[in-house]
């Protein structure tokens, strides 16, 4: 059911929707091809679209050859443009039609940008394809070098080069550029100049006939230049009804952002459609804010956008709710798909190992001593020790595990630690930390020591830094170095317990890795065989435990402690994490993306092998609660932990928290402006 309230909104989160048209064009007959283009105009209206692209010369059609110099069929062209510029006037999306237009004696192959009634400016195709089965040089001329001029179209004198980007005035970050097929496969295609302008929306009008394996060539560019422009690529070759004298057609339509793919049309299909997608334009641009290259190299073309003409167009967005048509991961550190979970757990997990190999061979250190809790970090943590092991040729031996119980450890993470050690074959110990942890209780006058059921932090730190201390004493009579456990997702909550505490290491192998592909990294080394028999089982029991980091009793039902009660579920807080540091998103965008995302367990995909108990859900007024946590948490109350942290190396694209990595803020900000934005947006 839609909701009124602007939060709903995709234009509210700095989003459009764009649709690439693949109509059923007539051979040479511009009247019934401006129809069909009416018809798709009017049913992406329909469906919210704030952007259409049709094919290269839709209007006219593309493969008529010689009758693109007959002026019967140039009239009915503009005849064409005509009628579609009429029935937009009452429709909500840009259109970009392909035509060939007339203007001082030669003939162009043109994009035609119109909304509300207006034509608003006219592109020509600057690389004219003269090989192969393409002859365009006979019919067309060139737009290189047209700048500043203006034509004359349907009545209508508008701009008229190949320096236009359009730039709506009043929704901020929808601004487009316009190419023509061949254009995107020359070494420089003009788009690049056009994002170096400041277009976020790249837009490519292509005729593109198919031959085997162009489809994965087109794919290839468009991926390629959304990632390098730092842009959304949206392209739309012609499909049914072109002439097949001496070619087909496929009519591919694809959308891609920052090189990944959004949306791709059914190929060779002989019905008209429309495939959409949600730009996420703000994400856009934040991506070129942080990125300096972006910003040099429009600095060493000598800024484009002082030669560029930017026309001003105003779109009227209505700030309904129309959904969110854009795939969203749940798991933003997680791939979906089978293949690319397979190539990233592989390359996080030989990340961890080689960094952790480089580390030890650097100290020269006998033995590496790390604390095995039965969790999920100790857990990982010990798997990288015994690879970077074998790696180097030394004997798991050389590894030093320590389970240290405390007043609430439970009896299956104990004993999970020692059977893991066990089979993989690491040297383990153990040390009862309750006698100290008792002495420092009493010392310090805490009620606990005198029988009073009082477990605040006090009582859980004294715990946790005392395993931390015995590590590392251990460490320096066993000429070792310690293995830190803490991960990415503990880092960014400040989930650790500060000094001699698990927030300090000799080398901390998880702080790239959040919590959610942790769980998955385990996952894909029993599934591949790196660990197998024993191990794998104590593994994959692992996996099931609840995260509890065991400092508190259990209560009268008998319930453990559990940390996702206290900070809120990993899952969501992954989700946060993600989109604050690798997008700096508003929070309440954020709150939006994690309502589409997590609202409904049926809905979208899970990664592969989820265990479909794990799937959860969470309405809006949950996710605004852990969110507002969330913020709190990172940016008021967590950063001095972050800004001492020990070495260890980057995981994921997604962004790390180490100072001297990706993230660099003060120990003593506030939360304040993050939570207010969040607050006053929610409805």
């Amino acid at each position: 059911m839609a909701k009124s309230h602007p939060f709903y909104a995709l234009h509210r989160h700095g989003m459009i929707r764009a649709g690439v048209c693949t109509p059923a064009t007539v051979v040479a007959d511009p009247a019934a091809n401006a129809r069909a283009t009416i018809a798709l105009a009017k049913q992406g209206d329909a469906e919210g679209a704030d952007l259409l692209v049709f094919p290269e010369l839709n209007v006219t059609s593309y493969a008529i050859d010689d009758l693109h110099l007959q002026d019967a069929v140039l009239d009915a062209t503009e005849a064409g443009i005509a009628a579609i510029a009429q029935a937009s006037k009452g429709l909500k999306p840009m259109l970009l039609v392909g035509a060939a237009l007339r203007r001082n004696g030669r003939l162009y192959n043109c994009a035609v940008a119109i909304a509300r009634g207006r034509i608003l400016g006219v592109v020509p195709k600057q690389y004219l394809p003269n090989y192969r089965e393409y002859y365009e040089k006979r019919w067309f001329a060139s737009g290189i070098g047209l700048t500043g001029l203006e034509i004359t179209v349907a009545g209508q004198t508008v701009p008229f080069g190949a320096d236009l980007v359009f730039a709506a005035t009043d929704l901020a970050d929808f601004v487009f550029h316009i190419e023509i097929c061949e254009d995107y496969w020359a070494p420089v295609p003009p788009s690049t100049e056009g994002a170096l302008a400041g277009a976020l929306v790249l837009c490519n009008l292509s005729a593109s006939n198919i031959v085997i394996g162009k489809g994965r060539e087109r794919e290839l560019y468009c991926a390629a230049q959304s990632a390098r422009t730092l842009s959304a690529y949206v392209y739309s070759a012609s499909g049914p009804g072109e002439s097949t004298t001496d070619l087909a057609w496929d009519g591919q339509g694809l959308i891609y952002e920052l090189g990944e793919l959004l949306a791709a049309s059914e190929r060779f299909e002989l019905t008209t459609e429309i495939v959409y997608s949600d730009l996420d334009l703000e994400r856009l641009r934040l991506e070129r804010m942080r990125n300096g290259t972006f910003n040099d190299n429009a600095r060493a073309a000598n800024h484009p956008e002082m030669r560029f003409r930017r026309i001003g167009f105003e779109h009227a967005p209505d700030f309904a709710d129309r959904g969110l048509v854009r795939r969203l991961r749940r798991f933003p550190f997680v791939p979906n798909t089978p293949a690319r979970l397979e190539e990233d757990c592989y390359e996080a997990f030989n990340i961890q190992v080689e960094g952790l190999r480089k580390r030890l061979e650097a100290t020269g250190s006998k033995h590496i001593v790390i604390g095995v809790s039965g969790g999920l970090d100790s857990t990982h943590a010990l798997i990288v020790a015994c690879k970077a092991m074998d790696r180097l040729g030394r004997p798991r031996s050389d590894i030093l595990g320590f389970t240290m119980p405390g007043f609430a450890t439970g009896d299956a993470t104990k004993s999970n630690a020692w059977a893991l050690m066990r089979a993989l074959g690491v040297a383990g110990e153990e040390i009862d930390i309750r006698p100290s942890a008792r002495q420092m209780l009493t010392d310090l006058g805490h009620p606990f020591a005198e029988g009073e059921p009082v477990y605040d932090v006090t009582f859980e730190n004294v715990q946790a830094g005392l395993r931390t201390d015995y590590l590392f004493r251990l460490a320096n009579q066993r000429q070792g170095f310690v293995l830190g456990t803490g991960d990415l997702s503990e880092l960014a909550l400040g989930w650790c317990t500060y000094g001699v505490g698990d927030q300090m290491s000799h080398y901390g192998v998880n702080a790239g890795v959040p919590k959610t592909l942790i769980q998955y990294l385990i996952r894909w080394t029993v599934k591949t065989g790196q660990f197998t028999g024993e191990a794998a089982d104590v593994l994959t029991a692992i996996l099931n435990t609840e995260i509890s980091p065991e400092l508190v009793p259990a209560d009268a039902e008998g319930r453990m402690q559990s940390t996702q009660d206290r900070i809120g579920p990993y899952e969501l807080n992954d989700f946060f994490l993600h989109y604050v540091v690798r997008h700096g998103l508003r929070p309440s965008k954020i709150a939006f993306l994690a309502w589409h995302a997590w609202r409904d367990a049926a809905a979208g995909l899970w990664p592969i092998d989820f265990p479909e108990a794990g799937r959860n859900q969470y309405d809006l007024a949950t996710i605004a609660k852990w969110l507002e946590s969330f913020l709190f948490r990172f940016f008021q109350t967590s950063q001095f932990k972050r800004s001492a942290l020990p070495n260890g190396p980057k995981v994921s694209a997604g962004g790390a928290l180490s100072p001297r990595g990706d993230w660099r803020a003060p120990s003593d900000s506030v939360a304040t402006a993050w939570i207010e934005e969040l607050r006053a947006a929610l409805p």
